[in-house]
């Protein structure tokens, strides 16, 4: 399958240093289509409950940054910060610091600020403070009265765009508002920042990106800074900003959400992750489908690097927190240049530590807990970010992109493809010999305790959904199997196996026709949490083990300030 050489290069090589990946999940009833309601349907209130995170800083190595390097990334906090009070008006309300500022429970307020608004993202954004009102589908990214029948009958060109608010104008009629003119003030001023920050870099390619993406956030046009991201790789700072990611958008998908990520790249273990996007060619050949569901090829200017992270704003740091990215999600980037892959080292060992490994200790079955291990956690999280690349972007019969296609479904099927192609593609690799003396099954248990973790989110997001999907597929599938006695499960190796493939080829089939009923359809009917298992995800909260995680971080953090 690959030569000698790559094979010498195996996945055994940088595991080994380890010695002891964007993640959004559901607590989830089933999934419905959205209705003609402008809000969601959730009215119990939720009771306020920040100690179901669990507090980490972030924190890195900078001795070896020069004095312009550390005032640059002052001068990207400053600037993911304002992503943080743009998230805040996309998600909630444009006066959301009067709002804030009037919640006089500081405990409540603290709870709020996690949540960028009064709803629970980890418990399917019901509200908990009393009169607020179910949260709206669209946010605050759509006139809170608007219909989703009234804006399908909408003739206006570009109402799907990723940049762009829907608004009433004086006599009630739906327009466009560009974000670049929507928030024009604090856009210049991050557009400011990123300059100032261009002129204090060291790289010339990171700083080209830097005044590009200034120039974005002012037209609204991210291509060009996309691209210039895309040969960005050797740099030691790096910055995620913009509009990215569509899971704000409840009500159809279309509208990106602000948000930033500072990062300090890891040279050792960069250069360990970096060989593998060269095997994404063959690994598309390979997949468990019809030959017309892989006829794109993946860009072969893909890349995998590691980072510890210093600074979540906006959407990433909403509920709960990514630990790996794969961006940019422009599909004519991807097919031109690939996509570019980065684990976050630091948060990803917070979430092990601190949740994954007390979830197994409850719920793992006692003889298959020596197979939880950070290496293949890691592993994992890498795999699944490196799928993203897989399968195809545009549908088979004329349907548009598969995410034109699923619409408000997309991101859910996507981050479910992601996540069992990854394990596929270990699962191949291990067996071609590429991976070293690794043990599969360590893979394999720390997968289903990682579903366990996922799934706690809430229903919220697209990852949650797309856990609940292949928890109940495998559990069905007899490839998860729990022990009545000791209320704990563990991983069939064989039967899952078979489950692998045959969830792979079911989801990319879905993806490929643009089947939107068929989505619906399993994810209703698989999408769900069974009295069992929420009985069983009980007991962790019982055990008093976090949900999640939230930062200490910024300049001070640092020892910038």
């Amino acid at each position: 399958m690959f030569t000698t050489t790559q094979r010498r290069l195996g996945l055994l090589a940088f595991l080994s240093i380890f010695a002891a990946c964007g993640e959004r999940g559901d607590e989830a009833a089933a999934v419905t289509s959205k209705a003609e309601e402008p809000a969601s349907t959730a009215t119990t209130l939720a009771p306020v409950r920040p100690e179901i995170y669990a507090t980490f800083p972030l924190t890195t190595d900078l001795s070896s940054l020069s004095d312009n390097q550390r005032q640059l990334i002052v001068k990207l906090i400053d600037a993911a910060d304002i992503m943080n009070g743009l998230f805040w008006r996309q998600a909630f309300r444009d006066d959301w610091q009067r709002w804030l500022a009037s919640v006089e429970d500081k405990r409540v307020q603290r709870f709020a600020t996690i949540n960028y608004g009064p709803w629970d993202r980890l418990a399917e954004d019901r509200p908990f403070i009393d009169g607020i009102g179910p949260k709206p589908l669209g946010a605050n990214l759509y006139p809170a009265d608007m219909t989703r029948a009234e804006f399908d009958s909408w003739s206006q060109e570009g109402k799907d765009g990723l940049y762009s608010l829907v608004r009433r104008d004086e006599n009630g009629d739906l327009v466009l508002v560009p974000y670049h003119l929507a928030y024009a003030a604090e856009l210049e001023e991050a557009a400011s920042l990123l300059r100032d920050a261009a002129e204090l870099a060291d790289h010339a390619g990171f700083a080209n990106y830097l005044r590009l993406r200034a120039d974005a956030l002012l037209s609204g046009k991210y291509q060009a800074s996309d691209m210039a991201w895309m040969d960005v790789k050797t740099n030691p700072i790096e910055l995620v900003l913009g509009p990215i990611e569509t899971y704000e958008d409840k009500l159809f998908g279309y509208r990106a959400a602000f948000e930033a990520y500072v990062l300090i790249k890891d040279k050792e273990w960069s250069e360990r992750l970096a060989r593998f996007a060269a095997f994404l060619p063959e690994l598309q050949r390979g997949l468990p489908v019809a030959d017309e569901y892989k006829m794109e090829t993946p860009g072969t200017d893909s890349d995998l690097n590691a980072y510890d992270v210093v600074y979540y704003a906006g959407d990433s740091n909403a509920g709960s927190k990514t630990i790996a990215i794969n961006l940019p999600n422009d599909e004519e980037v991807q097919l031109a240049k690939g996509t570019r892959r980065l684990q976050l080292k630091n948060a990803m060992q917070a979430k092990f530590e601190k949740i994954l490994r007390p979830i197994a200790g409850v719920l793992i079955d006692e003889s298959q807990r020596q197979h939880i291990s950070f290496d293949a956690f890691f592993a994992n999280t890498m795999f699944h970010e490196v799928a993203h690349g897989l399968g195809i972007k545009n549908t088979i019969n004329g349907k548009g992109t598969v995410r034109e296609a699923l619409k408000d479904l997309a991101s859910s099927m996507e981050e479910g493809k992601a996540d069992i192609l990854g394990l596929y593609m270990i699962t191949k690799l291990h067996e071609a010999g590429e991976l070293g003396e690794i043990d599969l099954r360590d893979n394999y248990v720390t997968f289903m305790a990682g579903i366990f973790r996922s799934i706690r989110f809430g229903a919220s997001s697209a990852h949650g959904k797309a856990n609940m999907v292949r928890f109940n597929f495998f559990a069905d599938s007899g490839a998860f199997v729990r022990d009545a006695e000791t209320g704990t499960y563990r991983v069939d190796f064989e039967r899952m196996e078979d489950a692998m493939g045959s969830l792979s080829e079911l989801l990319l089939t879905l993806q490929g026709d643009g089947n939107y009923d068929g989505v619906l359809e399993l994810t209703n009917g698989s999408g769900m949490i069974r009295p069992q298992l929420q009985a069983d995800l009980d007991r962790l909260t019982d055990a008093n083990i976090p949900v999640d995680i939230i930062f200490q971080q910024g300049v001070a953090e640092l020892g910038l300030n």
